[in-house]
């Protein structure tokens, strides 16, 4: 069993006993490996090492600091291949899933580093005459970065690539989950050279994630996750009033108007329930269709659910891979079991797979009704509930009367529907005619209680900044 050692303030190391996490493969149930629990005293000191290397990392011309994170994409895409193996080891995803995975955060890094000449401020005119109003952008400092375990490496440099670009510095802490990979990725940042201290990973407990988030030196936490996490971490931004950055829970609304091509939405449903085992912030959820075409795709679902085959994708890279572990098995099971008590009809899937994984069959569930749990609560596993409408404006009622706002999703060639869900949808993402796929040139930010800021783009590289006014006399 490989035991992996925390990264702290720019080396990997520990300094006497320290606790450790089992890290399981979801697809076999067994432990793989093993990683350093950091104790408060190293993220105290991981923190303090960010704050030391933010100040003069912060000072650089950013253009110096975008040809770092150039070194770091190329330092990780020579890392790709073993980033993608622990990856893939620890999540359940296939190994060319996982490579893939990696090699978007390579991208996404590179697209980063090209805001460098591109972090702008303003100039305002005056009521006074002969001043000038300067609006500056500055780095906030040490940023505080929880990953989750669905797509651990991606999500990382969503994180740290805009974070670096701006001039702060970054504590993170990887999934429990997922965290072996994050520890290979620190092997690339050792390699390009950055400065100590700038990046540390830790693996914790949640009691020490609670004292790394909360030192005086931390202005700014981002974290995704679910909204009861977001509401921990709102507490944690208390103490310094820290700056939070939110990407919670999503309920992917689906609208399937009767001009749509039902092969065309049978086969992105498919992909998009079953991708990561349905375990994705904007996988679909709730599936309105018009009652015109309900039955038709409805039967074409059920048929296309039933065929998609579910197993470790180390060995069939084609199959739907599992669930995270046991607990969350569990709680998908327990949803759909509720929805059926609640009248719902399990069209296929529902089931507790035997053997070893964390496996759960693709579930369609019919006669669903707007109310019920499975309708409004998160799943974050393969199910889809669906339900028929009749009315245009009933569907988009039924898809905004909701706690998430995520993303949503309209099929139809009518342009005069579509614009009016792009008018009306409570979402901070409509696709139309597709699935979500998160354009890293975009923005992805939730309404409601989906999230507080955003990620991508240049919005989301701003997130990362706070505004100084200078008011000039001349």
């Amino acid at each position: 069993m490989t035991t992996f050692q925390n990264f702290i303030a720019g080396s990997f190391r520990e300094t006497g006993p320290r606790p450790t996490i089992e890290v399981k493969n979801p697809a076999n149930g067994r432990a793989f490996a093993s990683v350093t629990s950091a104790t408060e005293a190293d993220v105290i000191e991981a923190v303090d090492a960010a704050a030391a290397a933010q100040k003069p990392w912060g000072r650089l011309p950013a253009i110096e600091r975008g040809n770092a994170l150039r070194r770091l994409a190329d330092a990780v895409e020579r890392h790709q291949q073993k980033i993608g193996e622990a990856l893939a080891q620890e999540s359940g995803k296939s190994l060319d899933d996982a490579v893939a995975e990696t090699g978007y955060g390579v991208e996404l890094m590179r697209y980063h580093a090209e805001w460098a000449r591109r972090v702008e401020g303003e100039v305002i005119e005056s009521d006074t005459p002969d001043e000038t109003l300067m609006l500056k952008r500055a780095p906030i400092g040490v940023v505080a970065c929880l990953i989750p375990f669905n797509f651990p490496i991606y999500t990382l440099v969503r994180k740290i690539a805009p974070a670096l670009i701006t001039g702060n510095a970054v504590v993170v802490r990887p999934s429990n989950n997922t965290p072996t990979s994050a520890f290979v990725f620190a092997e690339a940042i050792k390699e390009a050279d950055l400065p100590a201290g700038l990046v540390s990973i830790m693996a914790m407990s949640h009691e020490v994630a609670q004292v790394m988030a909360t030192r005086r030196e931390v202005g700014m936490i981002t974290l995704t996750g679910s909204v009861a996490a977001g509401q921990t971490v709102l507490d944690y931004c208390k103490a310094n009033i820290a700056k939070p950055s939110l990407e919670l829970g999503g309920k992917t609304p689906v609208i399937v108007e009767p001009d749509a091509d039902l092969d065309v939405v049978t086969k992105s449903v498919l992909s998009a329930k079953t991708a990561h085992c349905g375990q994705v912030c904007t996988s679909v959820e709730r599936l309105y269709v018009h009652a015109s075409v309900h039955g038709t795709l409805l039967a074409k679902l059920k048929d296309a659910f039933e065929r998609r085959h579910y197993g470790d994708r180390a060995e069939d890279p084609t199959r739907m891979g599992p669930l995270a572990n046991p607990a969350a098995r569990l709680r998908v099971h327990h949803m759909v079991e509720r929805a059926k008590a609640d009248g719902a009809v399990i069209e296929t899937g529902g089931f507790l797979p035997p053997g070893d994984g964390y496996f759960y069959p693709p579930t369609l569930l019919s006669d669903c009704h707007q109310d019920m749990e499975i309708v409004q609560e998160e799943v974050f596993g393969p199910v889809l509930a669906v339900i028929p409408y009749t009315d245009f404006d009933a569907a988009l009622a039924m898809a905004s009367d909701h706690q998430f706002g995520l993303a949503s999703v309209v099929f139809s060639e009518n342009y005069r529907k579509v614009m009016k869900a792009a008018n009306e949808i409570e979402a901070g993402e409509l696709y139309v005619n597709r699935f979500p796929a998160d354009p890293y040139q975009g923005y992805h930010a939730g309404w409601k209680r989906s999230g507080l800021g955003g990620d991508d783009g240049k919005h989301g590289m701003l997130e990362f900044t706070q505004t100084r006014l200078v008011t000039l006399k001349h």
